[in-house]
């Protein structure tokens, strides 16, 4: 048996089915914030450093495909199999408002200014609801060539990016006139689609590579061919120096972005990788599985030897949401306003 060093992630359970969805809010004055979308219907609010449970959103009747929090992590929203896109308390946990869609749901993404929700689905239109105005009909921009993987607002909310799921390419969108103003062609459909938190780069993955294209300019930046089928990556936001990918082989892979060279991979999860993101301060990155966990990884870590026996890395540390906890569930949101008091007391007491 050899020694290796490995990472040691926080294992956090919960979901009963895959995790298909993360999205990590800005550091807020409550602190930082993680949301989850799972196959089981019930997305998740965690502790973004913890990964400790703080609450679910019960209210949809199919699988959560996407999920995303708005710029004070005040609220939260969710796509889903079951027709609607549902807008939430992230305080409480309330249900503020469904949208109603005829098809499934597959992505939403908040404005920046917070008061616009986008959403893209099964239908192929890209619908853009007024939070100001929750009932007034959506504004719909064009029509997209087939169902729709991913959105995004980029250039202060002037500009759409999608990508479709039966399709190359990333389409970019005027959000005024509607109409597309740049192609960003890939040969495979683009499975995930970032914009890095300085607007610089759009960070896509499309099964066999990973682009970086120039945000402003849509040039391609930088282009990397991977180990295997990946299906989400995303790049550090603060030095831009790596990025990870995760896809079907079950591991977290760590690239150096100026070169592509591997340079970690982090083992443990038990099913493919569906999504993947850098916390916004770059100092830890989270990953979601088929096997239903998410996994949060420092991207410095600490060095733990391991005789390698021919398995992926041992679960330790404090398991993030016990099991007491997720079977203490009533109805609703559980640890709704509490929970958050109880953080904002940890950080005056810091």
């Amino acid at each position: 048996m050899d020694k290796r060093k490995v990472a040691v992630p926080l294992v956090c359970h919960g979901h009963s089915r895959p995790v298909v969805d993360l999205f990590y809010s800005p550091i807020t004055p409550d602190g930082l914030f993680l949301v989850s979308a799972s196959k089981d219907s019930s997305p998740m609010l965690r502790n973004g450093e913890t990964g400790d449970w703080i609450g679910t959103f019960e209210g949809h009747k199919g699988a959560v495909w996407s999920c995303c929090l708005d710029a004070n992590a005040l609220f939260s929203a969710s796509g889903s199999a079951d027709f609607t896109a549902k807008l939430w308390d992230a305080l409480t946990g309330d249900e503020k408002h469904s949208f109603e869609h005829k098809h499934i749901v597959r992505a939403c993404a908040f404005s920046e200014d917070t008061h616009l929700l986008l959403t893209g689905g099964f239908e192929k239109i890209l619908r853009i609801f007024d939070l100001n105005r929750p009932d007034a009909p959506p504004r719909e921009v064009g029509n997209s060539s087939g169902s729709i993987r991913t959105v995004a607002w980029l250039h202060s909310d002037q500009t759409i990016l999608s990508s479709c799921t039966d399709s190359g390419g990333v389409r970019l969108w005027d959000a005024r006139s509607g109409k597309i103003v740049q192609t960003l062609e890939t040969k495979s459909p683009v499975t995930s689609a970032e914009v890095s938190r300085d607007g610089r780069y759009i960070t896509t993955a499309d099964g066999s590579s990973v682009k970086f294209w120039d945000a402003n300019h849509f040039g391609l930046v930088k282009s990397y061919n991977m180990p295997c089928n990946t299906e989400s990556a995303s790049l550090e936001p603060k030095l831009g120096n790596i990025f990870i990918a995760g896809g079907e082989d079950m591991w977290v892979h760590v690239f150096d972005f100026h070169t592509g060279e591997q340079i970690g991979c982090n083992k443990g999860h038990h099913g493919p990788v569906h999504c993947i993101r850098f916390s916004p301060g770059g100092e830890s990155y989270a990953s979601g599985s088929e096997d239903g966990t998410i996994r949060i990884w420092q991207t410095n870590p600490p060095n733990h030897e391991e005789n390698h026996s021919g398995t992926g890395n041992a679960q330790t540390g404090k398991l993030k949401a016990s099991t007491d906890e997720v079977t203490r569930k009533i109805e609703g949101f559980h640890i709704n306003k509490e929970g958050k008091a109880e953080e904002k007391q940890k950080i005056a007491n810091a």
